[in-house]
């Protein structure tokens, strides 16, 4: 692999701005990739819509922020296989699994992506 850690971390949350922005509807505030070995791990922040943080306000019941949860989940479920296909024409490996999860108390969105083999970059 000729490109940096740093080139890579920058190809793949800009992948995954264009993902959220085309498929969810809406970007997040920020994105931040990290590879670690064979992870790649996403955090993205300000994911929620003014909508979810109504729903997830304080005071509101928790089956609001369970409901989030579960349709963010479900949403990123269906676009699964277009997330594996752009982490792996990044990485040059094949995506053994996608977790993730949502907070509705800080709008921050993790993926975790995990590869069939660590990448390697000259530090």
């Amino acid at each position: 692999m000729n490109r940096t850690r740093g080139q890579v971390e920058a190809e793949i949350s800009s992948a995954i701005i264009k993902f959220e922005k085309e498929y969810m509807g809406r970007g997040p505030l920020e994105t931040k990739t990290y590879i670690l070995g064979d992870m790649v791990l996403v955090r993205l922040k300000g994911v929620l819509t003014l909508a979810e943080h109504q729903l997830a306000g304080p005071g509101e019941v928790a089956s609001g922020r369970d409901l989030i949860k579960q349709v963010r989940i479900a949403l990123l479920e269906k676009g699964r296989p277009l997330l594996e296909t752009v982490v792996e024409s990044i990485t040059s490996c094949k995506v053994k699994s996608l977790h993730t999860d949502i907070s509705t108390v800080t709008g921050e969105r993790i993926i975790l992506f995990t590869l069939n083999t660590s990448l390697n970059f000259k530090e």
